[in-house]
């Protein structure tokens, strides 16, 4: 007997509640760095940083997305 294997998608309020909580993220860690007592050049560059991090974080997040579907697609 074969298994077929089954697509699982994500419902919309999981991923509404994946984008909100992206959202308030970066929003509370803007006013965090914008409040923050320091010269605008610590600020800027902390800001530079976080930018990085996320840009970093969604190219790592697609590598090891694109690297299992097709051991997915093998099964």
């Amino acid at each position: 007997m074969s298994d077929t294997p089954v697509k699982q998608q994500n419902t919309a309020a999981f991923y509404g509640q994946a984008v909100a909580s992206f959202a308030v993220a970066m929003a509370a860690t803007a006013i965090g760095i914008y409040q923050l007592k320091a010269d605008a050049w610590v600020r800027a560059f902390l800001a530079i940083a976080v930018l990085y991090l996320v840009t970093s974080a969604f190219t790592l997040a697609k590598v090891i997305r694109d690297r299992q579907e097709p051991a997915e697609r093998g099964r």
